[in-house]
């Protein structure tokens, strides 16, 4: 077919990465390991190009390409935008740490870019099989990286469990939409909704088709119980893969949930809201119980996203226009601290020293009182004490609960994050009253401490001033659904 240039404009981002991504690939190949900075470099490159393009680009209206199959508005835009910062941080972060263990190579930073665009076509996705599309991009980039220490033992098993695991969501996934196009006659999102809207003749099979696509989405998402990879996958990956997993495509996650749920099936809400509420609770039971009982802190952070990724679904459930930008805003401040978090975890480790124990936290701040600092901030934002941002995103996804009458479903997932404040108030306990069993200096390089300082004056900022945020993700929703 011969697509006019004027309705290629919503992908001008997208076409940008795919092509830079593919020549860093090709001249990756002609450099040496002494050279593989030029790699790094560009990929940093191209992240900036891309958000450039993306802010030149974007306007505050809705447009389609290819008959309506892929979407740019301003939740798309948002989302990406965020992406970007999310990725540039995390290859910042992860340079020390690669650089140790000779796994500073091209084909970290193509997967990552790669794996990019894949949440990219995710989030822009207005049709059911550009949605599949992104996700097995997205999907397959992570189990290579997962699998990118060959000489793991426990990388290779994470990435066969994450990739055998993730064939059959995606089997249940593509079970779900099939049943869906047989009951409505239809495949792209806004056609669905009407068609769903009017009536259909068949209820039980999409009900049934449904449920097939929440399991889908639930391990996409992490959530209860579909959450068995990712205690096995954070810990088995090597640090920056974990990093990166659990950050940035929480962002395509959300947009998977929002395209999915708040659009295409929004006339089922009643049917979807309760299977929510069973995977919010369990998520928040499963993620908050089984973290206390972790030594290993990439575990333990494991099942915190569990946790969170329940919280997140509260929101979702609301079904209401306030309760979808309390999960936006929820799960943007989610990744800021997943970055920091880990960004610290990462500044710990050394060659030889992976720093994923809670004992190798003990006396962080006899070490370098600046680095403890930021990771309080980073735990008590994650356990939601003000005034750190964490407290107010877990407020506004507890309002829009309550505003739907679920009063009792607010109190148990108040009664779970008091659960889940154990855990994270028991680093912050090693750090600051524990002596210190590691006497190596904590400095890292320049644009690394400066990234990290920035990522913890964030989630204080935030907490103080969430307004401009939360208005902006009110207004994302507001003008794209």
């Amino acid at each position: 077919m011969d697509f006019p240039v004027v309705e290629l404009s919503p992908l001008y981002p997208e076409i940008l990465l795919l092509i830079l991504a593919s020549g860093i690939l090709l001249l990756d190949v002609l450099l040496g390991d002494e050279r593989r900075f030029i790699t790094y470099v560009l990929a940093l490159l191209t992240l900036l190009a891309c958000g450039a393009l993306t802010v030149f680009t974007g306007e505050f209206r809705t447009t389609y390409a290819f008959g309506g199959m892929f979407v740019d508005d301003v939740l798309a835009d948002a989302l990406k935008f965020v992406a970007y910062i999310s990725v540039f941080v995390v290859l910042v972060y992860s340079r020390a740490y690669l650089i140790g263990r000779n796994l500073f190579q091209g084909e970290f930073f193509v997967l990552v870019l790669f794996a990019l665009l894949g949440m990219m076509v995710m989030i822009s996705a207005h049709h059911f099989l550009v949605l599949y599309l992104g996700l097995e991009i997205l999907s397959l980039s992570l189990y290579a990286l997962v699998a990118l220490h060959r000489d793991s033992a426990v990388a290779t098993e994470a990435a066969m469990k994450y990739f055998v695991l993730g064939a059959l969501a995606s089997g249940m996934l593509l079970y779900g939409i099939s049943m869906l196009y047989g009951a409505t006659g239809a495949l792209d999102i806004e056609t669905m909704a009407r068609t769903l809207r009017e009536g259909v003749e068949a209820p039980m099979v999409v009900v049934l088709g449904l449920v097939f696509v929440v399991a889908g989405l639930a391990f996409k998402l992490g959530a209860a119980p579909f959450h068995m990879w990712v205690p096995d996958v954070y810990q088995g990956a090597p640090t920056p893969v974990t990093l990166f997993i659990g950050t940035a495509p929480k962002l395509a996650s959300f947009a998977f949930a929002m395209r999915l749920l708040a659009e295409a099936l929004q006339p089922l809400l009643a049917d979807w809201r309760d299977m929510l509420m069973i995977l919010a609770i369990l998520s928040m039971l499963v993620g908050n119980v089984a973290a206390i009982a972790q030594t290993n802190i990439k575990r333990m952070l494991a099942y915190s996203a569990i946790a969170h990724m329940g919280f997140m679904l509260l929101g979702i459930l609301s079904g209401t226009i306030n309760g979808y930008s309390s999960a936006m805003f929820y799960v943007l401040t989610y990744v800021a601290m997943g970055l920091g978090s880990f960004g610290i975890i990462l500044l710990l480790a050394r060659e030889g020293f992976e720093a994923e124990n809670l004992e190798d936290f003990k006396g962080l701040n006899a070490r370098n009182p600046w680095y403890a600092f930021l990771m309080l901030l980073f735990m008590f934002s994650l356990a939601g004490i003000p005034p750190t941002v964490g407290f107010y995103a877990k407020l506004s996804v507890l309002e829009a609960v309550v505003k739907i009458g679920h009063t009792w479903l607010a109190v148990v997932a108040v009664l779970l994050s008091l659960v889940g404040a154990f855990y994270y108030l028991r680093i912050v306990k090693l750090m600051y009253f524990d002596a210190p069993v590691d006497q190596a200096p904590v400095a890292p390089q320049a644009d690394v401490g400066l990234l990290l300082s920035a990522n913890g004056a964030a989630i204080l900022l935030l907490g103080i001033f969430p307004q401009p945020l939360m208005a902006l993700c009110a207004h994302a929703v507001l003008v794209s659904l």
